[in-house]
């Protein structure tokens, strides 16, 4: 049954059931305070006509006690209720999508990217198309999950994307890419459909299991995104060094400035303010290089970036007071010790693992099931779980699990026990993030915000977002020949890809680079973007000179 005649029978019979009530009551109260004898159906009668306002008949002239007159009274404000309220809130939209609303099944969008099927992933990815005004559509076979797109403010169609008709039916033809994640198992149907519809329509799927990519590659997908192989490299990148430790290792000069990251915390009243409305950081003079925000990082954010919830701050600061601004240090572990422990090894361990052995760091690791590459066998939510291990010796736990509440119940045991060790988690849900930094946690990622954020990275051509996986490089670039120059001139950005975040000039390090900063000849660039940005800022500079 559909919803809507679901909502009607249940709306038939509440009204039925108030009306019996309000029958036998009117029954009651007639005999009881007016002494008058009616009978159910008199009672009935009399009730419906108060109810649906259409008169009061002939036993107005009866009601003459004050008990009488408060059950009419109650009647008429219920009657009133139901028409002004009821009608409007309830039984009008009820009516009007029924018998109104056509569920789609086609699409005349162009340059699009159909979406097949709907998770977390996709909230954060329709994010960032709509950030960038790339349309997209959602399609599936189930009429109720579009419904629900649909009232979600989604483009959406009813159709199976295993099909090539309904792909047609998309407006497949036209679109500029197909993102693909139903299951491991149903993704490479979908591409084969997909390319007998467009076969020049750029494809883009998920897998879920380790291997699993090379026959979706087989079926024609253009890209295969292992969400958490690359949520594994993620956490363990997050291990070997922050991007305020990589900054900091690129500043010669000797300075009082500090390079810090800050955890917006959730009563932070910079939450939903404008990086440019930030009076406390204008008084301290800290200035903010990049923040993480999700699952990306934004180098030199605009000065029209609001600041959310759990986002984390890279700033350049003469003090690392905040006074009541609610954010938390995130401080620095790295150069403590060569020892990591990871919980959990599951479909997200053995990338984590891999990673931080092949940087040449020893990784011992703990999972409830004993396994070949299974250190110790052991519940994390047990205190004596730990007890197995020196977990003060660590430079750094990181959370693997695929259950949050045994992630969140870990990080606050390992905070306990070690309050000094950095805490890395991955949380499954974008809800759990908030709950694992306030238990402890000092980087958090969460699955879908990454999977979401690295699809974004691969549909937007005009716009870098750089995520967790991408490997930062901070480069110093000699700027004599320059000189005179300014920031707007060069154009490094949008040329390049790379960011200008700081100038050190002489024995100072300035990091307010705006566009009208003009160059010196003794100044030295600190740089950041990934390497092919680097690559390209390098023959930019060396072009610049010689012109």
């Amino acid at each position: 049954m559909k919803w809507w005649l679901k909502r009607i029978g249940k709306a038939f019979i509440g009204a039925t059931a108030l009306i019996l009530v309000y029958s036998y009551l009117y029954q009651w109260g007639m005999f009881y305070f007016e002494g008058q004898e009616r009978t159910f159906y008199q009672s009935l009668q009399i009730v419906v006509e108060i109810l649906t306002t259409a008169g009061f008949g002939g036993d107005t002239e009866h009601w003459t006690t004050l008990g009488m007159n408060t059950i009419v009274v109650t009647m008429n404000l219920t009657a009133v209720l139901l028409v002004f309220v009821g009608l409007p809130l309830f039984v009008v939209p009820i009516f009007k999508r029924a018998f109104q609303r056509k569920i789609p099944r086609s699409s005349d969008l162009t340059d699009h990217v159909i979406i097949c099927s709907h998770s977390p992933s996709d909230e954060i990815l329709t994010e960032e198309l709509r950030d960038s005004d790339i349309p997209y559509l959602f399609m599936d076979k189930n009429q109720e999950t579009v419904e629900k797109l649909l009232d979600m403010g989604h483009d959406a169609i009813v159709g199976n994307p295993e099909e090539v008709e309904a792909l047609k039916a998309a407006n497949a033809q036209k679109a500029r890419a197909i993102v693909t994640d139903v299951s491991d198992a149903t993704n490479p149907t979908i591409i084969l459909s997909a390319k007998k519809a467009n076969p020049r329509i750029r494809v883009i799927s998920m897998t879920r299991e380790e291997g699993e990519e090379r026959y979706h590659m087989l079926a024609g997908a253009d890209y295969v995104v292992k969400s958490r192989k690359v949520l594994g490299e993620s956490l363990a990148n997050r291990a070997l060094a922050s991007v305020a430790e990589k900054f900091s290792e690129a500043i010669t000069v000797d300075t009082d400035i500090k390079i810090a990251e800050l955890l917006v915390e959730e009563e932070s009243p910079l939450i939903g303010q404008k990086i440019k409305d930030i009076d406390d950081f204008k008084d301290k003079e800290i200035t903010i290089i990049g923040l993480w925000t999700g699952g990306k990082f934004i180098v030199s954010p605009e000065p029209e970036t609001k600041i959310k919830e759990n986002a984390i701050l890279l700033v350049a600061t003469p003090t690392l007071y905040f006074g009541n601004l609610e954010v938390r240090q995130i401080k620095s572990y790295h150069d403590k010790s060569k020892k990591v422990l990871v919980c959990g090894y599951g479909t997200v361990g053995p990338s984590t693992v891999r990673t931080l052995e092949q940087a040449g760091l020893e990784v011992q690791t703990i999972d409830i099931k004993p396994g070949e590459n299974i250190d110790i066998v052991g519940d994390v939510t047990d205190v004596k779980t730990f007890k197995k291990i020196d977990l003060k010796d660590m430079r750094s736990v990181i959370l693997t699990l695929d259950n949050d509440p045994s992630s969140v119940y870990a990080t606050l045991v390992i905070k306990h026990e070690a309050p000094d060790v950095e805490i890395i988690a991955r949380a499954n849900s974008p809800e759990t993030v908030w709950k694992l930094y306030n238990a402890g946690a000092d980087f958090v990622l969460s699955l879908p915000v990454v999977a979401g954020e690295i699809i974004a990275s691969l549909l937007i051509e005009d716009r870098t977002i750089l995520t967790p996986r991408t490997k930062l490089e901070f480069a110093r670039i000699e700027t004599q020949g320059l000189e005179g120059k300014t920031m707007k001139e060069l154009d490094i950005r949008k040329k390049t890809g790379a960011t200008v975040v700081a100038i050190e000039r002489k024995d100072k390090l300035l990091t307010k680079i705006d566009g009208e900063f003009t160059l010196k000849k003794e100044d030295t660039m600190i740089s950041v973007g990934e390497n092919r940005n680097i690559r390209k800022l390098h023959k930019l500079i060396e072009k610049q000179k010689t012109n």
